[in-house]
């Protein structure tokens, strides 16, 4: 299955955990598409910021429960993919902001 990169990756997780995994280990954390393997997410990062990727871990998140007043909802639950880059590599797209 060849999909969009785009379809796979949906958007940079950017929260303190995330940002000193970035700056310590080389790693960078992303939201994905629910069925996306770890073989798409490596071809995605690879082709989308053209850099070498050494290992994708991924994981499901849980929506959280939610209330407003009486009413009681969940939010949507996700998947998350932490990529390690190879050595000497970054991602351009993380430094400017």
């Amino acid at each position: 299955m060849n999909r969009d990169p785009r379809k796979v990756i949906l958007e940079p997780v950017v929260t303190e955990k995330s940002t000193r995994e970035r700056q310590e280990k080389n790693q960078f954390a992303f939201v994905v598409a629910r069925d996306a393997t770890k073989i798409e997410i490596r071809n995605a990062v690879e082709k989308l910021f053209n850099v070498g990727v050494l290992s994708v871990r991924t994981m499901n998140v849980e929506g959280k429960m939610k209330r407003l007043g009486r009413f009681q909802g969940r939010r949507s639950s996700w998947k998350k993919a932490i990529v390690t880059l190879r050595e000497g590599q970054k991602i351009e797209f993380f430094e400017h902001t």
